[in-house]
């Protein structure tokens, strides 16, 4: 196997393969906030993220749960 080889089970590549990668500008559209502050919660790990190249990807499951985890803690 080379360096590059997937070794997830079936089920996990299944899974990553449904996973919606959002871009940093989208994500700043979708919470009406700047890209800096997009960027600021990924590199604080409180928005998960991946780099790809120079820039970052963000799995849109990891979007939803930071504002839901947002809004308990205001509730």
């Amino acid at each position: 196997m080379g360096r590059w080889a997937m070794t997830g089970s079936p089920q996990s590549d299944a899974r990553l393969s449904e996973v919606r990668f959002l871009t940093v500008a989208e994500v700043a559209t979708l919470m009406r906030v700047s890209k800096m502050t997009v960027y600021r919660l990924v590199h604080s790990g409180e928005l998960t993220a991946v780099r790809v190249g120079r820039s970052f990807r963000v799995p849109e499951h990891a979007v939803h749960e930071y504002l839901r985890g947002a809004f308990q803690e205001t509730a």
